[in-house]
């Protein structure tokens, strides 16, 4: 996975990048093994975490980079 958008799926990320974990825990989403949670889009997540999609997106294209 070489970019996220507000559409990829969150068990996507999880599974090309482990490391993004803390970053969704940081915005309230403590339930990453949730099969529910996992087939979410970045950008429904956040706006059931009320957070900015595009701050989100932005930290982990900066983690995938590293």
């Amino acid at each position: 996975m070489t970019e996220v958008t507000k559409d990829t799926i969150i068990g996507d990320i999880l599974d090309a990048c482990p490391d993004a974990a803390p970053l969704f825990l940081e915005i309230g989403m403590h339930c990453l093994g949730c099969p529910a949670s996992r087939g979410e889009s970045v950008e429904q997540a956040c706006m059931v975490h009320g957070t900015d999609a595009d701050e989100l997106v932005k930290k982990i294209n900066a983690l995938l980079a590293e």
